[in-house]
């Protein structure tokens, strides 16, 4: 079984695309396409399912046309539309070229003078700033994730550690 800190979130399958069962994939990581692994994670039903890729052509920047094996038709790739799709963090850690901000969902975020800022639920690519979206008590904050404010991570015990300027929390 997939667990869910053993992937983190590169798109999400669109409608299908042609008679023939391939569905349109908006993604915001290409890393399908440069490490070698041949299938990505589904979440279908809260569980997250691996599926082959049996072949894919790039439509756009953001935008590829997959097809997995054993899915064949229109109606088969139909139930494909709107599901999450993630790729599986082992894959990456021989590629730190390839690092994603969405690895970090889920890590605790600790600022030099602030403490503990919460923990980041989300990240926001939908601008050229990508931000952290980070959660505390019910609140939430944005934090962009710039290398530069990022002084160590500690990938087990799942944590960000980072030097905020003055300021940007006001």
């Amino acid at each position: 079984m997939i667990k869910k800190e053993e992937v983190f979130k590169i798109g999400i399958l669109n409608k299908p695309h042609g008679v023939k069962g391939e569905v349109a994939f908006t993604f915001s990581n290409d890393v399908f396409d440069r490490a070698d692994c041949d299938y990505l994670v589904l979440l279908l039903d809260g569980i997250l399912v691996p599926f082959f890729i049996k072949e894919y052509r790039f439509k756009s920047d953001t935008v590829a046309l997959v097809k997995f094996e054993g899915v064949d038709t229109a109606e088969k790739a139909r139930k494909f539309t709107n599901v999450e799709v993630y790729f599986p963090i082992k894959y990456m850690d021989a590629q730190e070229d390839m690092l994603s901000w969405n690895l970090f969902e889920g890590f605790k975020v600790i600022d030099k003078r602030h403490g503990n800022l919460g923990e980041i639920v989300g990240v926001d690519d939908s601008t050229i700033n990508v931000l952290f979206v980070i959660e505390k008590k019910g609140k939430e904050l944005l934090l962009p994730a710039h290398k530069e404010f990022v002084v160590g991570i500690d990938k087990g015990r799942k944590v960000v550690h980072v030097d905020i300027p003055e300021g940007l929390l006001d």
